[in-house]
């Protein structure tokens, strides 16, 4: 069994984030950056699926040469090879559609996903794909289990849990519960030099958005400490300032 898992270099979750350009660029000055944990877990059960089956793992990022070390490290953990597309991500569509375009090219019988990143939290990539490869998609999946040419997946809906029974090939995005994410051991670190990594040049595709800027969350207010004897102003602030009654 073939298994790609597209993966996203993502700053690490106690980065500060600060903007530059007149809040319209991230800054990436001494920013730690990271596989993208859900990315993480979908590569973490695509290496259990290929060691109980046989297989392989392909790893794919759209990104620059800095994104390698965390490529490296998806190797480190246990994929067979990797590819880069040599490009800057600029919205969820260019991602989907330069990790399409090497698909068509180069099949698989499954593509996993993270069911977002951490950094915009589109959950839209899986989606993409599913819809440019003409394959069957499914969000959010919490468990994943595969046998001969179909799949069963668990995904959580409101009141329950969905079970469906998908023929390969088709495209998921991995949430918690899917896999615990694998640490990298010694073994796995040193033969990560070696495995290949190929880089390939991004196909052109139109531009869809644009960023206007980025803003960081306004700081928490004050606390009103409100007397437990004046019920009556309590409502009067939830209705004036907070304004949810």
């Amino acid at each position: 069994m073939k298994i790609l898992v597209c993966i996203s270099n993502v700053p690490d979750t106690t980065t500060k984030i600060t903007f530059t350009d007149n809040n319209t660029q991230f800054n990436t000055n001494g920013v730690q950056f990271i596989i993208n944990p859900y990315d993480e877990i979908a590569l973490a059960r695509a290496i259990e699926l290929t060691e109980g089956n046989g297989g392989t793992v392909t790893v794919i990022n759209v990104g620059e040469a800095g994104t390698e070390p965390t490529i490296r490290k998806a190797l480190a953990i246990g994929a067979t090879d990797a590819v880069r597309v040599n490009a800057q991500p600029q919205d969820a569509w260019f991602v989907a559609s330069q990790i399409a375009e090497y698909v068509k090219a180069n099949p698989f019988d499954l593509i996993l996903t993270g069911r977002e990143s951490i950094d915009y939290n589109g959950s839209k990539v899986a989606a993409m794909l599913g819809e440019l490869l003409d394959l069957p998609s499914v969000a959010i999946i919490k468990k994943l289990n595969v046998e001969g040419d179909s799949a069963t997946v668990e995904r959580e809906i409101e009141g329950g849990k969905e079970i469906l029974t998908i023929p390969l090939p088709f495209v998921a995005g991995a949430a918690e519960g899917v896999a615990e994410p694998k640490i990298p051991n010694m073994r796995g670190i040193m033969s990560a030099r070696t495995k290949p990594l190929a880089v390939i040049e991004p196909v052109s595709v139109q531009v869809t958005s644009t960023i206007v800027g980025y803003e960081t969350p306004a700081p928490r207010g004050q606390v009103n400490l409100i007397p437990a004897d004046n019920p009556g102003k309590l409502i009067e602030l939830l209705h004036t300032e907070a304004r949810v009654i």
